[in-house]
């Protein structure tokens, strides 16, 4: 282990004689950060963390390893890095790929119903969770569906396209009578 370590403190102090001269010679030389990137594959991973027990035992080395890691971080954030072609990770997706078009959030039009009057509906938190530890009447008002609020709703009517948003004639639909607010303000 001693002989792992010697050799691993030889290589960050060689990196440390580096850290000026790609500094200096970067905008000048792609090859000088080719090189430095080349060394930046070392890591310092098997450098034990500090615990109390380690800081009394080893005293003024544990400062010079976390001198050389911090080098060895600014070694690895000079080096190129290749561009990312993909898009982040989001659940919506603002362009898609093919077509450029928006896309909808699958799991909001599983969780919610959209009415023709922009009302979102949706089931109450936990209703299927825990049953056996809640009352009846716990249980009964958590089968109910509540409305989602304004700030809800717009946030819903941005994670769907047009699609979802236009009117469905259903046969028997249950919610036929709620589709159209009367006596209300828009």
């Amino acid at each position: 282990r001693g002989v792992k370590m010697a050799a691993l403190r030889r290589g960050l102090g060689a990196l440390s004689h580096l850290l000026p001269l790609v500094q200096n010679n970067a905008s000048r030389s792609f090859s000088v950060i080719q090189l430095a990137s080349r060394f930046t594959t070392i890591s310092a991973c098997h450098v034990p963390s500090p615990t109390i027990s380690t800081v009394t035992k080893l005293g003024s080395s544990l400062e010079y390893r976390f001198v050389y890691a911090h080098k060895l971080a600014a070694l690895k954030s000079m080096a190129p890095q290749a561009p990312s072609f993909q898009q982040p990770a989001r659940t919506l997706t603002y362009c898609s790929i093919r077509k450029g078009k928006r896309k909808t959030v699958k799991s909001v039009v599983k969780r919610f119903l959209r009415l023709h009057c922009g009302l979102w509906l949706r089931r109450k938190a936990g209703y299927k969770k825990k049953l056996w530890k809640k009352s009846a009447d716990r249980k009964r008002r958590l089968r109910q569906h509540v409305f989602c609020n304004k700030t809800q709703s717009k946030l819903l009517d941005k994670m769907t396209t047009e699609f979802w948003k236009r009117r469905n004639w259903y046969v028997n639909d249950p919610y036929q009578k709620y589709h159209d607010r009367t006596n209300l303000k828009v």
